[in-house]
């Protein structure tokens, strides 16, 4: 079969076409937190935690899509980091920030009243966030991410699942906004290259048995040995990723780089 060759114009202008596609698929993560912002207004948690798994799906896959795409090279105008961290700050940060307030995740009653305490800490959610995204350093030449990785939408996740205390999640915010400015790493899922042979699958795993709870929380009264077992499981892929971080962090030394610039995260 003859092979069909394109004028060099033609060709570079496909090229840009699918470069400028790529950024629009990006984009479509701003969308989807958007609708999650919306569905918190309706005081629908369910629906708010579909949307902005869409905006982590988006968010997983665009960086690979913008590397095979050449879109430094095709679209030179666009920063992509610049347009991913925009999307990456409302969907991983200030809607699960909103959700920490509006469904009053921190009510401790100690000194100010309880959904005080959930202002205060999504405004510390909010606030410490900044600080992950100016940070040139945000992660090593081995894509793992350094310090906290402003992931509060899985954080929320957790609270929203396993219904911890107000205590407990409060905690957590601390911690959490404290290991922000320490080196500690956490392994990013689809970049480490580290046991990527069990990641990829754990990373399927979880996110799996994150929906199948997300969708069964609307009434825990059904749930059963099933949906224990579920549980356990997403437990157990979590676990993994704090172990595979903390075998990082403490075994295994490697230099720091920023990410790379110019494409999606």
């Amino acid at each position: 079969m003859a092979k069909i060759n394109l004028h060099p114009n033609i060709d570079r202008d496909v090229k840009r076409g699918v470069a400028w596609a790529v950024h629009a698929f990006t984009t479509c993560g701003i969308v989807l937190g958007f609708l999650a912002l919306v569905s918190v207004l309706k005081n629908d948690p369910v629906a708010a935690f579909m949307w902005l798994g869409l905006a982590l799906f988006v968010d997983g896959v665009d960086g690979t899509l913008a590397r095979k795409a050449r879109v430094l090279e095709y679209t030179p105008n666009v920063d992509g980091r610049t347009l991913d961290n925009v999307i990456d700050y409302f969907t991983y940060v200030a809607v699960p920030a909103l959700m920490v307030y509006w469904f009053n995740m921190t009510p401790l009653e100690f000194i100010f009243s309880g959904q005080t305490w959930s202002l205060i800490s999504a405004a510390a959610i909010m606030a410490v966030s900044c600080y992950t995204f100016a940070n040139v350093g945000m992660k090593s030449d081995d894509y793992y991410f350094v310090g906290f990785p402003a992931v509060w939408n899985v954080v929320v996740l957790y609270f929203f699942v396993l219904q911890s205390g107000p205590l407990a999640n409060i905690i957590t915010v601390a911690v959490l906004c404290v290991l922000t400015f320490i080196p500690i790493k956490f392994v990013h899922p689809l970049r480490v290259t580290d046991w990527r042979e069990i990641t990829i699958p754990m990373t399927v795993l979880w996110a799996a048995m994150s929906l199948s709870l997300i969708i069964q929380a609307k009434d825990r009264s059904d749930w059963g040995r099933v949906e224990d077992i579920q549980l356990w499981v997403w437990v157990a892929a979590s676990a993994y990723f704090l172990f595979i971080s903390f075998w990082r962090t403490f075994f295994k030394k490697g230099a720091e780089s920023d990410a790379d610039p110019g494409e999606a995260a």
